[in-house]
């Protein structure tokens, strides 16, 4: 059964003595969440999103709670061979990069026996990763960025990743792949940012909720042939070995991507936390585990709270939806021509709730690993205590984009 709902009165005994800004991790929040993921995914191969944690204590704790979970998709090549000098394995660069240094780094991970894949989707990347692993003498596996966005009466539903998306594009660099003796092509991602990376049952807004299940159900069946014929295409070229991988997916496709038998694995990171941005979905309602506080340190009106720093904000397209939320006490908010600030974040609450000089309020990303960049370590929390205090990236001292 999900815990019991959180309040805040909750919280503020648990951080009662503890200097603020903090960020935490709800330990009976995030394993529902990593239990209710696992369920989604139909049986498939779970692949962790590390994007999406940025805590290799928590990356750790993931992998263990279910044979299910294997692997991590990193988002960088450097942080590819820091999880890998750090013991973890199995481990595909989720973009392409360019630089001899990350190759030639990359190349002696996998010299030394680890698995890595490095992603490409043009003929430079592919000569690009062949020439350093032809200088460390060893062969690169490399994974194909396929693109699943739709186009539909003009519109462009999904994400601009990569250039390839008809099966002659993906057999010509497979080829081309092949013709290359340091490389070799392992595996195949196609992520359906369409289906996994947009809400469909937000708050007050009853066309875009109208509009994009529609667009959905459209997407999925297109790009499930178009996987499909990608796939068989790449399969079909000559001197092509057979694939380690085909994955897909993120938190918010699990249950669609999983039913394809084409797709050997699937991606979750986000859920784990579950920030704002993950709310609005109507097939999952993950967990609120990981939020932040900052400290009241006056009050210029009855009902407005000034707070210390607070603007944690998240990338992508400027909006309102990018900015933290007040999370508890219930029912406070942000201001519309302020929002959170670098030094200063305003907040009106009306409740019941008796605020004072001093008092935390606890706010939600509106994404998820995002967060981490701002802080060194996540307090763990479990049954109303702390139980641990562990590093984010940052505080290893890593800082990768």
């Amino acid at each position: 059964m999900p815990p019991l709902q959180r309040d805040y009165a909750y919280y503020c005994k648990v951080f009662r003595d503890v200097p603020r800004p903090l960020a935490f991790v709800d330990l009976d929040y995030f394993d529902e969440n990593v239990r209710q993921i696992q369920q989604r995914a139909n049986g498939k191969k779970i692949r962790v999103a590390s994007k999406s944690v940025r805590c290799t204590a928590l990356l750790r704790r993931i992998l263990a709670a279910a044979a299910q979970y294997q692997g991590i998709m990193a988002f960088h090549p450097a942080e590819a061979v820091f999880l890998s000098q750090q013991g973890f394995d199995d481990i595909l660069i989720a973009y392409p990069f360019w630089g001899d240094s990350y190759a030639e780094a990359l190349a002696a991970e996998v010299q030394r026996g680890k698995r890595i894949y490095a992603m490409v989707d043009s003929q430079e990347q592919v000569q690009h990763l062949n020439a350093a692993a032809a200088r460390l003498g060893t062969v690169l596996p490399l994974c194909l960025d396929i693109d699943l966005s739709s186009d539909f009466f003009g519109l462009h539903f999904g994400v601009f990743r990569s250039g390839v998306d008809q099966p002659e594009q993906a057999q010509r660099i497979a080829e081309f792949i092949a013709s290359q003796p340091n490389v070799r092509l392992e595996g195949v991602m196609g992520y359906e940012a369409q289906i996994a990376g947009v809400q469909d049952h937000v708050a007050g807004e009853t066309l875009t909720n109208s509009l994009v299940p529609l667009l959905k159900r459209r997407s999925i069946p297109e790009l499930r042939q178009r996987r499909a014929a990608i796939l068989q295409a790449i399969t079909q070229t000559p001197g092509s070995g057979p694939l380690r991988l085909v994955n897909g997916g993120g938190t918010g496709s699990l249950e669609s991507t999983s039913q394809e038998a084409g797709v050997t694995e699937v991606t979750a990171g986000s859920g784990f936390y579950s920030p704002t941005l993950f709310d609005g979905y109507s097939n999952f309602k993950h967990l609120p585990a990981a939020a932040f506080a900052i400290d009241i340190v006056r009050r210029p009106r009855p009902d407005l709270y000034t707070c210390l720093g607070g603007g944690y904000i998240a990338s992508g397209s400027a909006g309102k939806s990018k900015l933290p939320t007040p999370y508890l006490p219930s029912g406070a908010h942000l201001i519309d021509n302020e929002g959170a600030g670098e030094v200063q974040t305003p907040v009106v609450y009306r409740g019941e709730q008796a605020l004072a000089i001093g008092d935390p309020i606890f706010f939600r990303h509106a994404k998820a690993g995002e967060l981490c960049e701002r802080f060194t370590h996540l307090h763990l929390v479990t049954d109303g205590q702390i139980i641990d205090s562990v590093p984010t990236y940052r505080g290893q001292g890593m800082c990768f984009i």
